[in-house]
């Protein structure tokens, strides 16, 4: 094979389009441009979101207000009187909550929120307490533990 043989695969070359070279190219006469009209004239482009003149959908959608915090942290909310249902002494986690139907997804942070009473002593593990569901808790004897996610 010498340097005047060598030829690219076919298919990897391929040549541009010669558009307005005489109607014997096929591509002559409008130019893939058509007949007449805003989009056959030199210069004629559509904006994006242009709907002939009507109002826009864009424009017709309310506008959007304020931003979305990416660092945002969801926490499940458990409260004092779910956990009121636990016998003395028993060390309620997350995959307890989860095993019993009190939460959804053991794998998301829990917060404790005090609304409700608690009577016996609980060992309460959770991500977050609210300030009276950690009174509510030790009050009754029992203890908190914070996870750390």
């Amino acid at each position: 094979m010498k340097a005047h043989e060598l030829r690219p695969n076919t298919g990897a070359h391929r040549l541009r389009r010669r558009v307005g070279r005489g109607d014997g190219s096929g591509r002559g006469s409008y130019s893939t441009h058509g007949m007449k009209g805003q989009k056959a004239r030199s210069g004629g482009s559509i904006r994006r979101g242009f709907e002939g003149g009507q109002i826009a959908m864009i424009k017709g959608m309310p506008m959007l207000r304020g931003f979305t915090n990416v660092f945002r942290e969801e926490y499940l909310e458990v409260n004092l009187e779910k956990l009121s249902a636990f016998p003395k002494g028993t060390n309620v986690t997350p995959e307890l909550l989860k095993s019993l139907g009190i939460i959804r997804n053991s794998k998301q942070k829990i917060k404790v929120l005090g609304r409700g009473a608690i009577n016996q002593a609980l060992t309460v593990a959770a991500h977050k307490f609210s300030k009276s569901a950690r009174a509510a808790i030790v009050a009754a004897g029992g203890t908190t533990e914070d996870l750390v996610k």
